[in-house]
């Protein structure tokens, strides 16, 4: 499809900048079959599920990946840390801004006397850096920042705020395996889950390792010439049993985000798929459009999403392209607030 069919216009005051306070927004609900929307809060969310239902959530921590450093010169330089290349953590791929200031060759001085020199630039602009200690988490936590999107403004290098640390990350996460959150779980409260729960309806997880892709802009204009870069996924057994047994039962997949969507419809997809008494441990470049078979979810909680955007794409998939971009307008007529920190939609 034509990636233009996929664009709107956004005014920028809606792009939240500040986190609200979790579970105090608006709740879009878009019926995919009449393209219905009805406005409600996202508290009631629990109201909107029935018995028996199952929410899957992306179970993953979002590691403080953004780091900042200095060249030779004393400029500033952002390293954002993509994965280890060995298991002793010292060889990382990172993307550099500006690139200019992070050659082959060049040394960076970090917090804490810590120096990373950049080995090799590949192809595709992705450094490879090696450090003089390893990365750890616990190093992370003191030295890295939170790797917000580029929508959300804030001072480059600066003390990251405490509520950016609190709120871009789930009340459930767990392993830092991500450089962005699975942001339609920040929504959550532990009483809004308690209150899914005592309504008789199941939660279960999964871990997909948000990637750098999440960032990469489509840029062609077909969505056939556009693909997604792999991304690792845990399904533990019991969360199979479960889906197993939800959907043996009549209930209905609520998945809680795209990413938990491209995890579930992966492994159905595999030879085994969702019939696997083991963990599922996989990776995924399913790239979703419209015209998709959907196998698995029945129910879509996610966040609005940048125009041309592959998530946007998927929601337009579920939800139905005209639907979901009427419902967007809805939105923005209505107030609501759109991106990592926005508000969110419930496609039934």
């Amino acid at each position: 499809m034509r990636v233009s069919l996929f664009d709107y216009f956004l005014p920028g005051d809606r792009i939240a900048q500040d986190p609200r306070p979790r579970g105090t927004g608006p709740l879009l609900v878009l019926d995919r079959a009449s393209g219905a929307v009805t406005h409600r809060q996202f508290s009631e969310l629990p109201e909107l599920l029935r018995p028996g239902d199952l929410l899957v959530r992306n179970d993953v921590r979002v590691r403080h990946a953004r780091l900042y450093g200095k060249d030779a010169q004393g400029r500033l330089i952002e390293i954002f840390l993509l994965e280890p290349l060995e298991k002793e953590r010292h060889r990382w791929l990172a993307l550099a801004r500006p690139g200019r200031r992070a050659k082959e060759g060049s040394a960076i001085g970090f917090e804490e006397g810590m120096v990373g020199r950049v080995e090799r630039v590949r192809d595709d602009g992705k450094r490879e850096v090696r450090f003089d200690r390893p990365i750890d988490e616990e190093l992370l936590d003191r030295i890295g920042h939170v790797p917000l999107p580029p929508y959300i403004h804030r001072e480059a290098g600066a003390v990251d705020r405490r509520d950016d640390r609190l709120a871009y990350q789930t009340v459930f996460a767990k392993e830092s395996l991500a450089v962005a959150a699975p942001t339609a779980g920040l929504h959550f409260t532990n009483e809004i889950l308690e209150r899914v729960r005592g309504r008789g309806i199941a939660i279960a997880d999964l871990t997909l390792s948000v990637g750098a892709g999440t960032f990469k802009p489509v840029t062609a204009e077909d969505t056939s010439a556009h693909s997604l870069e792999l991304e690792d996924v845990l399904l533990p057994a019991s969360t199979l049993a479960r889906v197993r047994e939800t959907r043996r039962d009549g209930g209905r997949l609520v998945a809680v985000g795209t990413t938990v969507t491209r995890a579930l419809e992966a492994a159905a997809r595999l030879p085994k798929g969702l019939d696997s008494g083991e963990d599922l441990r996989f990776s995924t470049g399913l790239f979703i459009t419209p015209g998709f078979e959907f196998r698995v979810i029945d129910l879509l909680l996610t966040n609005f999403h940048l125009p041309r955007s592959t998530l946007l794409m998927l929601v337009c998939a579920f939800g139905g392209r005209e639907n979901v971009l009427a419902a967007y307008q809805a939105a923005i007529d209505g107030g609501y607030l759109f991106y990592s920190y926005g508000d969110a939609v419930l496609i039934a």
